[in-house]
């Protein structure tokens, strides 16, 4: 029986999926749930499972653009797995290519080739002009993978340095080239500023010594810099509910809810899930979900649905060492928060020269939505919240509130 595979959905919205690589040669034998490819959408990238058991035969090419519900390889499940392991014909045929000599055929097959190429891989080679006997494969059996590929520098020597002189070329995927197109976007149909503030990060440091091991000890999750900011944001996202707005049309839609959208660095890049109803969640609460969620981005396990939607957007610069940046508008959302790194410096206190941990802070908004007087006032909310956790966020009881 031959069972066609087709591209299933991976969320609402998304039609169509770009074929990033495939994990299997055509005419393979592959097993029921193997993963066969890995596939790009606009906003994530999902490995594509065997949904039966035999031998594959691929249908489209690594590149290719496939709707949702297209076919994109066969699998006859009436074949036999084959006993044993197969030489690999095309493996002989690429150790000993017609232009080299037994000898230097030899001696390649020693020292670098111990597999062959994965057909993403051929193509990227081919592209460069790279000979795959040149390249020493990372995968399974010395497999030359696509990131073998991609890595891979032709070997260009210059005359007066030795130095290499060598470049790579590869396709954006289709997460990459989505997130291009909505960053421009954000530029070119918004009305963008950006308003600046500084958070004396004093208080938050003497509350973290004081509870840190003990709210771990108990909870299991680290108290961290986040669910501070996630509750001074949600504070004063209800003081000033036109940050928490976005124009669809003519019409300007707000929320009685928070979906704090957190950007965390994935292995494919920047990726934003959102925490659902931040407004009814307390600090453990906070914690746990960033954790569960960064978790997920980080090994490639987030799902769509887990990053659509949010109404607002929490970026986080500071971890990489940005002193100060404009965070770009998350659209639809009409505003976003940057944290930046903390720094010693030296601020006057009751008339005093006095050193304390400050962060920089950034508010980007959309001037169509939001005006001057709201975004510096929130932003002004954000900065109170945080230089006085325990009596605006913790209600001057800060046992209860870390639920210790």
């Amino acid at each position: 029986m031959i069972l066609e595979m087709k591209v299933p959905s991976p969320g609402e919205s998304i039609t169509e999926v770009e074929i990033a690589e495939w994990l299997v040669e055509d005419g393979d034998y592959v097993e029921k749930d193997q993963a066969i490819a890995e596939v790009d959408s606009d906003k994530a990238t999902l490995e594509l499972p065997a949904e039966e058991s035999g031998i594959i035969t691929l249908k489209a090419e690594v590149g290719d653009a496939v709707e949702v519900g297209a076919v994109v390889c066969l699998i006859d499940t009436s074949a036999e797995k084959p006993s044993g392991v197969e030489v690999d014909e095309t493996q002989k045929e690429e150790v000993k290519p017609e232009t080299s000599t037994p000898e230097v055929a030899q001696k390649s097959k020693q020292t670098y080739a111990t597999g062959t190429a994965s057909p993403a891989a051929k193509k990227v080679l081919a592209e460069k002009g790279i000979d795959p006997l040149t390249i020493k494969g990372t995968g399974k059996d010395g497999r030359i993978t696509k990131d073998d590929a991609v890595k891979a520098v032709p070997a260009m020597g210059s005359p007066t340095t030795g130095g290499s002189r060598g470049e790579t070329r590869s396709k954006l995927s289709m997460l990459r080239r989505k997130v291009a197109e909505r960053l421009v976007a954000a530029k070119n149909e918004t009305a963008m500023l950006t308003t600046f503030n500084e958070v004396d990060m004093s208080p938050i440091f003497t509350l973290r010594k004081e509870y840190k091991e003990a709210f771990k000890e108990k909870h299991g999750v680290g108290l961290g810099f986040m669910s501070f900011f996630t509750k001074a944001v949600v504070r004063a996202l209800e003081l000033y509910p036109a940050v928490n707005s976005m124009i669809d049309g003519k019409e300007m839609i707000t929320y009685d809810f928070c979906d704090i959208s957190i950007a965390v660095s994935g292995p494919k890049g920047l990726m934003v899930p959102v925490i659902r109803n931040a407004e009814n969640l307390t600090f453990r609460g906070i914690e746990a979900e960033v954790k569960r969620l960064a978790i997920r981005a980080r090994e490639g396990e987030i799902t769509v649905d887990e990053m659509t939607g949010g109404t607002f957007t929490i970026t986080n610069g500071g971890v990489f060492g940005s002193m100060l940046s404009t965070p770009i508008i998350n659209p639809p959302q009409s505003a976003i928060l940057g944290m930046h790194n903390i720094i010693e410096r030296p601020v006057v206190k009751d008339g005093q020269v006095a050193i304390a941990p400050i962060m920089y802070v950034a508010l980007s908004y959309d001037h169509r939505v939001i005006d001057g007087k709201e975004s510096v006032g929130f932003l002004v909310a954000v900065k109170e919240a945080l230089e006085a956790p325990e009596e605006i966020l913790m209600d001057n009881d800060v046992k209860k509130a870390l639920d210790m």
